[in-house]
């Protein structure tokens, strides 16, 4: 499911109530919906700049990250200090007002990180970024974690746009590494889809939907920055952190940043938190 969001839905920081409806029964029932230019693009750009310069650092020490640590695959997300933290990022109004809807009050995001897709990489084993918090129910129970996924590009086939097997997070008796057995019968009834995508668009998925990262064939890195909401009765880790100077980011935030502000910088290419399990 694609939406189109309209200038006067971006004005007003909330989906009408037909698309709010379409995105809301596309996640529970489908896994996924991709909401279409709600990020700005100078934002983007800047991002992009800073993150291909922590990028070429990683890759230099050949720090694999995600499922697999497969090599080609960054664990990386954006600075989280000024002056690379942005509300449309960060706490975009429309992805907020969608999982909002979707958890009820409470709600809040327990990951700012990312998954960076180089050149010449590898393909990811098929999994689940979290399991069914209640095993062996078919269909399983209703979502409880999204993942938000922002690129700063166009997200093609041909840079790596994320497989996603739609309808999988609703399969109960298969484990976080779905096996080759799992895969082959799935693919008989419903093959999997490209999340494809262009600048600016946002892509929010459960986090129980069957993945993996794909070849990069193209010449450029392809970033794909993370957030992870949650409803708001799961256990929390620790709170995210973020440069002091960046509260302001966060005013008029639906969803709790579960956050804290820091005078003093740490290493977030590789000291990041992990989603809440």
């Amino acid at each position: 499911m694609r939406i189109s969001v309209s200038k006067s839905e971006l004005e007003s920081g909330e989906l009408n109530q037909e698309n709010l409806q379409s995105a809301l029964n596309a996640i529970r029932e489908t896994g996924y919906v991709i909401l279409k230019d709600i990020v700005r693009h100078d934002h983007l750009d800047i991002l992009r700049g800073k993150m291909t310069e922590d990028s070429l650092r990683m890759i230099q020490d050949e720090r694999w990250g995600g499922s697999g640590r497969t090599k080609g695959h960054l664990q990386q997300g954006p600075p989280p200090f000024d002056p690379y933290v942005f509300p449309d990022v960060a706490a975009n109004p429309i992805v907020e007002h969608t999982t909002s809807s979707l958890f009820g009050s409470g709600a809040f995001n327990s990951f700012y990180n990312g998954n960076t897709n180089t050149p010449g990489s590898e393909t990811q084993p098929l999994h689940m970024d979290t399991g069914h918090l209640w095993p062996n129910r078919n269909p399983s129970h209703p979502t409880h974690m999204v993942v938000v996924n922002i690129s700063p590009l166009d997200t093609t086939e041909e840079n790596g746009a994320v497989e996603l097997w739609p309808g999988t997070h609703l399969i109960g008796d298969v484990g976080r590494g779905v096996s080759p057995g799992d895969e082959a019968k799935r693919r008989a009834e419903v093959p999997p889809v490209r999340g494809t995508a262009p600048k600016g668009s946002v892509l929010i998925r459960d986090m129980r939907l069957w993945h993996r990262g794909v070849p990069n064939r193209s010449d450029q890195i392809r970033h794909m920055i993370a957030l992870v909401h949650c409803a708001g009765w799961l256990r929390r880790g620790r709170p995210l952190r973020y440069g002091k100077g960046c509260e302001s980011v966060f005013e008029n935030a639906v969803i709790d940043p579960n956050a804290v502000f820091l005078e003093e910088s740490h290493d977030y290419l590789f000291d990041y938190i992990g989603p809440n399990q």
